[in-house]
Order: structure tokens, then sequence, then C-alpha cells
């Protein structure tokens, strides 16, 4: 199989609501491998579960993806040679080989109810055996199938599992083996026709051709259902997809990711101002490694060197510290235009800016001075919020930084000095309050300059002090210190 001319890998998700971090790490795994190998990347919506997979939701995960920069070669918007890709659109495929299994004798009609089914298993469970089908409807006879039809039941369709055991080699596990006692007969399609997911999975894996199957470390068990439709579908061993199932993503807490410790949609990092390149950066890092405790690597760093081999098969854990961390090292190595283009958004949605050209002028100017401090995009409108707001005033909780005998000297002194600065350029600004509150005055920086700094932009978390006074111009910047002063 893995000698077959193409690499053809899918990301296959059912979006039940906002892609997520460990459904990213799968496609950014499933994409890195296509660009890896030369191969092909196919995206295809597991959409059968029509009341929780929504339209909305299937625009989103597509719009997702494309944010992201992970482009598919088959696919909705795309097209391709085994279409169609949503499986809500493929359901008379299914029910096709859903009846040439019957026929076959691969799979049988089920008639017990969940009530009896549940029942079956309490017993099991009682007398401490795996709980599963029993295979009681596996040899029905004529009349006992006449009598569930005159009783009105609609059966299931049930696949056989033979005795024995299924063994096959995962890529990163290697050798992993099934025993059948604990792989019942299992359900293919439901009373209504509608298919389970291991019966759509598989044929369309058959069908469109799928040679990797990298997925989560969750559909483990679900992959000898899959090998025995395989096998009804009579394709030979050498032409099963090859599986790599991927470790699961832990939260900090050790338990598996989830809302409480850190997993949110993707959307959300999109709007905190995550970069999707540090996105996709520290997922490769969760669970594969690039070696040489290299951390920092680019889109294209990540085709040349990703490998299945390399995939580590314990779980990973997910840090937030770390991904903000590599989102500031994204942020700092943006142009200016690329930075501007990044941070309009956050600007104009938060309402700091209309996108006059005078304002983005000023935008342009002050966007480098802020570029070493900030690690997410969403921090820039409170940044330079003071630069643009008609109706100045310092925040609450930071008066009291201002209104201290210390303070209320220091702004004294800087308000003077500054009156009589001709020059008013970033370097003039600084060279004038250093000798005076520091050097003359002789106190430590952090005291001398926090009054001015909350005193000018309203906050203690704000721009470097002296090229927010030269952005704020010398007019607008004494009529603020003058309010200070008299609080």
């Amino acid at each position: 199989m893995s000698n077959k001319s193409q690499v053809r890998v899918r990301f296959a998700p059912s979006p039940t609501g906002d892609l997520h971090v460990g459904n990213i790490r799968t496609a950014l795994f499933d994409w890195a491998y296509a660009r890896h190998t030369g191969g092909k990347l196919i995206f295809r919506i597991e959409d059968t579960d029509t009341e929780r997979v929504t339209d909305q939701y299937i625009k989103a995960a597509i719009d997702t993806l494309k944010w992201l920069g992970l482009n598919w070669d088959e696919g909705p918007e795309v097209g391709g040679d085994f279409g169609p890709y949503l499986q809500s659109q493929r359901l008379d495929i299914y029910a096709e080989w859903a009846q040439k299994f019957l026929d076959q004798g691969d799979a049988y009609h089920c008639y017990c109810t969940s009530e009896e089914l549940e029942e079956r298993r309490q017993i099991q469970m009682k007398n401490n055996k795996a709980p599963g089908y029993d295979g009681k409807c596996r040899q029905l006879s004529p009349t006992q199938v006449d009598e569930y039809k005159l009783a009105g039941r609609k059966p299931v369709i049930r696949m056989r599992m033979p005795t024995g055991e299924t063994t096959f080699v995962d890529l990163i596990r290697g050798e992993v083996k099934f025993e059948h006692e604990f792989v019942p007969d299992f359900v293919l399609a439901r009373a209504d026709g509608s298919p389970l997911y291991t019966l759509a999975v598989a044929v369309d894996d058959v069908l469109m051709k799928i040679t990797h199957v990298l997925r989560g470390e969750d559909l483990l068990s679900s992959t000898p259902r899959q090998i025995r439709v395989y096998q009804a579908m009579g394709v030979e061993v050498k032409d099963y997809p090859l599986f790599a199932h991927l470790p699961f993503v832990m939260g900090q807490d050790n338990a598996k990711l989830s809302k409480r410790n850190g997993e949110v949609s993707i959307a959300w990092y999109r709007e905190q101002g995550f970069l999707p390149e540090a996105i996709c950066n520290y997922l490769a890092l969760l669970g594969w490694s690039p070696g040489d405790d290299k951390e920092n690597i680019s889109m294209q760093e990540l085709v040349n060197l990703f490998t299945v081999e390399r995939v580590n098969s314990s779980p990973a854990r997910f840090d937030m510290k770390k991904l903000e961390a590599i989102n500031g090292d994204k942020i700092r190595a943006l142009t200016l235009e690329k930075f501007m283009e990044w941070s309009l958004p956050f600007l104009l949605e938060s309402k700091v800016i209309s996108g006059t050209q005078d304002e983005l002028a000023v935008i342009k100017s002050a966007l480098p001075i802020i570029q070493e401090r900030i690690i997410k995009l969403s921090e820039i409108p409170a940044m330079l919020n003071f630069l643009f707001v008609k109706d100045f005033s310092i925040a609450p909780d930071e008066v009291s930084k201002v209104t201290d005998e210390v303070s209320q000297m220091v702004l004294i002194t800087t308000l003077s000095k500054l009156e009589g600065l001709n020059n008013w350029n970033t370097k003039e600004i600084e060279s004038v309050l250093r000798a005076v509150l520091i050097d003359e005055m002789g106190l430590k920086p952090r005291v001398a300059f926090s009054a001015v700094r909350i005193a000018i932009t309203g906050s203690h978390i704000s721009p470097p002090l002296f090229e927010s006074l030269e952005l704020l111009g010398k007019e607008r910047s004494i009529q603020r210190i003058k309010a200070a002063i008299s609080k």
C-alpha cells in the first residue's frame, strides 16, 4: 500500500460546532503529510447526523481551514473525481453497499429493540462478560422474521464479525491487535435506512481511494470494524488504507482537553488575535517534533520536515502560555505592512478608529512601538485607544496612582519641563525627563515615569512612554498632565 504512486489522505470532520484544537491538529497533520509526500488532501464532510451537523457549521469549517491556510485538493468548493464530498449527498451509495452486504450474507437484519439490548447488556455486566451484541438475530427463521414484521418492528442492518482477531500495523503505534470477542456484530444502518459512521467512513475511504488515514486516537477502536467493511467490499489487504492514530491532546491538568482546561474553538483563538501561522506552528508541536529542540517553524518548514514516523504515541499537553509566546514571536516577525493589515480589523471593530487617512497615518507610526509588547492582536485597541479617544479619562482603578504626593510632584515637574520643550520628539522628551526625574530628583524609573504614563494614556499598561508622548503631540500631552494635576 505504501508504495502506491500517490498518497491520498483525508480530513473528514463531523462539524457539530466550530472546529476545535483536536480537529485542527488532525487537519494540520493531514495537510502537512499530503504536501510533504506530494500527495493529495481530500476534505470530506461527515454530515449524516443531520440534526447536529448544520450548514452553518459546515460553512464555518470551510472558512476556518481557509483562514489557517490549509488548502485541499478535492472536496467542497474544489470538486474532484470522487465526489460528492458531503456524506448526506452519498446516501444511495451507502444503501447500495448495505444491501450488497445483506445479499452476500456478511450482514443481517436485527429486530432487537433498544430496551431489549440494554436489558441483555445489564445481564452481561452482572455476569462479568464484555457488554456487546450477543448475536440474537444472526440466525432468525422465516417464521421469527414474519412475527417481528407483524409486530411492526423495523430492523437495523448489522455486520457479522467472524471469530478470531483483527491485526494491523499502525504507523505510530506499531502492531495493534483486536480480539473479536470484544468487537461484537455492529450496526451499519439504522431502521430508517440512514448509515452509521462505520459504514459511511469505510465505504468512502475505499471509493475515494484513500491511502492513509491520520486521525485521533479516540477512533482507534473503530478500526477493526472499518477493516471488516473493507473485507465485505472485497478489498484486498494490500489495498487497505494505512492507519496512523494521533496521540490525545491533554490539558495542563492531565485530563483530556476540554473547555475547562484550554480546549476552545479555533474561532475563539481567531477573535483573540492569534495569527493562523502561530496556531499551526503550536499545534504542529503537539505530538510531533521537527528535531533539534526547534519550536519556531514556518508552514514551509513543516511541509519539508513532516513525517508520520516523528509523531509521538504519548499524549501531548496543551500549554496556552507556550502558544502565546509563539504568537508573540510571529507578531514581532511581521513586516509593518502585514502588521497593519492584521491590526486594522481589531481597531475598526472596537471602534477605536473609523478608518480615516489621518487615523491610519497615526496607526502606522504607533504600531512599531507596540509590536515588541503584545502577544495577541486583541491587545492593540486598548494599547492605542489613548491616541484617539475624544473624552479622555484615567481608568478609575488607576486614579490613586497619580494623586499621591510623589506622583503629583512628578507631574508638576514634568509639566514645567515639557512646556518649555521646543523639539517635540522621543529623543528630546526622554533626555529632559530622565535628567530631571532620575538624575536630579533621584527617583527610580518605575516611580519616575509611572504617573506620567497613567496621566497621558489612562493606564499603566501602554506603549513605551516617550514614544507615546511624541505620538500624542505636545498640546494634548500638556493638557492631560494638567488634568491629572488638578485631580
